[in-house]
């Protein structure tokens, strides 16, 4: 059943959208979702302007988790994505709502917490201190806590993994006590929570970085490869939403995989995909090429 606080997202992104569609008549027109870990640390702001001036359109963006991003996709009420869950990108592809994935830059996910470290876990390894934050949060939650985005993002997915991996089914997580709060908000808006209460919490790196001036919290665990972070693109398939601006989709695509999209990323202080491809798990048909699908033949 859908949550209460994903209904009322999926709200405020139909309004938004509309509302994008009534400030550009008369101008072609891209609409983008994607997710708040992204739009937070507002490197899309500064992609929208470049790309704006660049090829004389208007890009609307509307965030809100990957989970919700993938659901406008899935609805064609969006022409492109941008989001972080490999599983249900090639699911969303394999469903016949996308096109192609294109891997565009990458960071890492943060474990982050009160400096005074409640749990003790500084040292560890990031399944070492899951194994711990739930031992002593259940033990004394009032001392030791986790906010969760709990909002079926693409960190939500990720934290869900690595409870997997630390030896928890996640149901059993988030029903185990207060210890354990599910904010069910944007990444900004988890960390401002964690912060008030003092508690640990997954972020990802960027966004942690634009909003650490505000913040107490620490990361303790910043970097591996259960840590890491990639963020893809995907046009919306035109024979699966034959109203879907698929030819505005990719030229949007090309230009973030393009030289000047790259450096763009980059200088912003994310990681570029471009020259990383290895690394970061995308093959080299996907990671920072341009798009090839057509959307005639779609």
């Amino acid at each position: 059943m859908m949550s209460k606080n994903l209904k009322i997202a999926l709200v405020l992104l139909a309004l938004a959208i509309s509302c994008g569609a009534a400030g550009a008549a008369g101008g072609e027109r891209l609409k983008l979702a994607t997710t708040t870990s992204l739009q937070d640390t507002g490197l899309l702001d500064l992609v929208k302007d470049k790309f704006d001036e660049k090829f004389n359109v208007s890009l609307d963006v509307v965030s809100g988790g990957t989970g919700i991003a993938i659901q406008y996709g899935e609805r064609g009420d969006v022409d492109a994505l941008i989001v972080h869950d490999k599983d249900r990108e090639l699911k969303f592809i394999e469903d016949g709502h996308g096109l192609e994935r294109r891997c565009i830059a990458y960071n890492y996910f943060y474990l982050i917490g009160p400096k005074e470290d409640p749990a003790g876990i500084k040292g560890m390894n990031v399944t070492q201190a899951f194994k711990t934050i739930i031992e002593k949060g259940k033990a004394d939650p009032a001392k030791v806590m986790f906010i969760s985005r709990g909002d079926n993002s693409g960190t939500h997915s990720r934290e869900k993994l690595l409870w997997k991996k630390s030896g928890y089914n996640y149901s059993a997580v988030n029903t185990s006590g207060p210890w354990y709060v599910e904010a069910g908000q944007g990444m900004g808006a988890t960390l401002n929570m964690a912060n008030e209460k003092q508690a640990y919490t997954l972020s990802d790196m960027s966004t942690f970085q634009a909003y650490k001036g505000n913040l107490t919290l620490v990361p303790f665990i910043e970097e591996g490869n259960e840590m890491l972070n990639v963020y893809v693109a995907m046009a919306v398939n035109p024979k699966t939403h034959p109203g879907v601006n698929c030819e505005l989709a990719n030229k949007f695509i090309n230009f973030l995989v393009s030289d000047e999209g790259q450096q763009i990323i980059e200088d912003f202080g994310f990681y570029p995909a471009k020259g990383n491809c290895a690394l970061i798990g995308c093959s080299e048909a996907e990671c920072a090429v341009p798009t090839t699908a057509s959307c005639a033949a779609a």
